[in-house]
């Protein structure tokens, strides 16, 4: 036993100092990217000043070139008040605001163009930096399992390889349902309300032409603007947790999701239930929301399928769960060895939600004829459900 020991010493030892080398470098790189942000950053901000000071110095030419063009018109119809000097020097002045006008409008589109360069570098590098962070965050994790003590290991190896192996893969998917949601919220309203500060401050701008119906456009799109954003906020806030399923219960707010699924995949989408509908334990209702969450992606991201349905059974004492759709199939057993020597939380992570509810999960497939997911949760399941809760 002491010989086994000392071989998994130093495969240990060995493998920590690689991936210590390793963080090294992932870390010189995320530290390269931060700077190269820095950088990006500060010309974009100089960009973005740039790009407001054109626009201005734009809208002031575009006045004085209509009052010049007034001013033409006038001393070229009235010959007799004034003198050929006079017409000379307004239709030179006209001119050449004119030609203000075109360089500053090349200008600003230039500007902008460069902008919208900046804008997608830096969400570039940001990505970059996200996932060498994730990727240290996995190395650090791995690095205080791998340095604890030998023993400790080596029990673990022998005895609860499994249990370990959901903890981590719990931690890691929390930590990446957090760096979904903080790339969410920045891609979408984020953006957006930063679109939207540029977009009242040249509408402010527009105040001062006295179009009032290039200012009525431009505050209607401002109410489209905001209206897609404060969709965007409620679906990140569904995504989360729903509130209906704290208020109605799992039946209404699955039914929503699979409207909402329908309408956004364009996917032929089904839910019937049976037996007599009740409310679960919070932590039950919020795991097998996410089992259904879970399934539907599945089959959007896998399965290529045209229809998915939906199943849910009420007994005396289990809740029967039916997911089914119509998509290319896959070897159940295949999918399943990938899935354990990755850390991605897919169908295997299913089959752990479900084993922490006490329930039991079947997962039939075949090639060309689709896939059918078969969880029976029990009611009365003992406290380790709550974990579920916490997990969410």
């Amino acid at each position: 036993m002491d010989y086994h020991v000392d071989q998994i010493d130093r495969v240990i030892q060995n493998a920590i100092s690689v991936m210590e080398d390793s963080k090294v470098q992932v870390f010189e790189i995320c530290e390269a990217a931060r700077r190269e942000l820095l950088s990006l950053t500060h010309e974009l901000e100089t960009v973005l000043q740039e790009t407001s000071d054109t626009i201005d110095k734009v809208d002031r030419i575009e006045r004085d070139y209509r009052l010049a063009r007034i001013r033409l018109t006038e001393v070229s119809r009235d010959f007799v008040r004034y003198s050929e000097r006079d017409i000379k020097s307004a239709y030179e002045k006209a001119t050449q605001l004119q030609l203000d006008l075109m360089v500053y409008r090349e200008k600003e589109s230039y500007l902008k163009a460069r902008r919208d360069e900046l804008q997608m570098r830096v969400k570039g590098v940001e990505v970059s930096i996200e996932r060498a962070d994730t990727i240290n965050l996995q190395m650090s994790v791995v690095l205080d399992y791998l340095s604890g003590d030998l023993t400790q290991v080596t029990r673990i190896l022998e005895s609860a390889k499994n249990r370990q192996m959901i903890g981590l893969k719990i931690i890691l998917a929390q930590e990446d349902e957090r760096k979904r949601i903080a790339r969410e919220i920045h891609d979408g309203p984020a953006q957006s309300l930063a679109n939207l500060v540029l977009r009242t401050e040249i509408a402010e701008r527009m105040l001062d032409t006295n179009d009032l119906e290039l200012v009525r456009s431009e505050l209607i799109d401002l109410k489209s603007q905001i209206r897609i954003g404060l969709e965007e906020i409620r679906k990140i806030i569904f995504n989360l947790r729903p509130m209906a399923l704290d208020d109605l219960g799992l039946v209404p707010t699955l039914r929503k999701f699979v409207q909402d699924f329908e309408e956004k995949t364009r996917i032929r989408s089904v839910f019937e239930t049976s037996g007599k509908e009740k409310r679960l334990p919070n932590a039950m209702e919020a795991a097998m929301f996410r089992l259904v969450q879970e399934g539907f992606n599945n089959a959007l991201k896998h399965a290529q399928s045209t229809f998915v349905s939906l199943e849910l059974i009420f007994l005396d004492d289990t809740v029967r769960m039916f997911i089914q759709d119509n998509g290319v199939g896959f070897h159940p057993d295949i999918v399943e060895a990938r899935s354990k020597s990755h850390s991605h939380f897919g169908l295997i992570g299913m089959k752990e939600r479900v084993d922490l509810l006490q329930g039991k999960i079947e997962i039939e497939s075949t090639i060309g004829q689709g896939t059918v997911i078969k969880i029976n949760v029990p009611i009365k399941a003992d406290s380790r459900k709550e974990l579920i809760a916490h997990g969410e």
